[in-house]
């Protein structure tokens, strides 16, 4: 009696055991950590590595990544020198400091805008030439 007792209560535990949700990543985390696992190796490690982290609940962490491996990343607070480990999938968006235009874009709109500078004013020196009557007023 007391083995067949045992037996329907061990069997209960299992089978209730396998009915409670598991905290299994799905797909589009998987993807979204390995996002970021990929963006934080792009940045590298040290001081120069600087980053803002937003969690996925919404808290945001600023410093530099002092170290990184293939489960999770380290952040360096650079002002109090706290150091806080930080799984990939607890992540929702690493980024560089800051977000502006980089010098290489500010370098290629320089050029278009002189570029467009003197296309204008080849143009209005080849219609405008010098007072003659054109159709385009000058």
């Amino acid at each position: 009696m007391l083995k067949k007792t045992f037996a329907i209560v061990l069997g209960l535990s299992l089978l209730s055991l396998g009915l409670l949700p598991v905290g299994a990543q799905t797909a589009q985390e998987s993807l979204a950590a390995s996002k970021t696992r990929s963006h934080v190796y792009k940045l590298g490690v040290g001081p120069k590595a600087r980053v803002e982290v937003r969690l996925r609940d919404n808290t945001r962490i600023k410093g530099y990544i002092a170290d990184a491996d293939q489960n999770s990343f380290t952040v360096k607070d650079e002002k109090t020198g706290a150091m806080q480990t930080l799984s990939y999938g607890d992540v929702g968006e690493v980024k560089k400091p800051g977000g502006g235009l980089s010098t290489k874009s500010w370098i290629m709109i320089g050029a278009a805008v002189g570029g467009a500078a003197i296309t204008w004013a080849i143009v209005k020196l080849a219609v405008c030439d010098g007072g003659a009557q054109t159709r385009f007023p000058c």
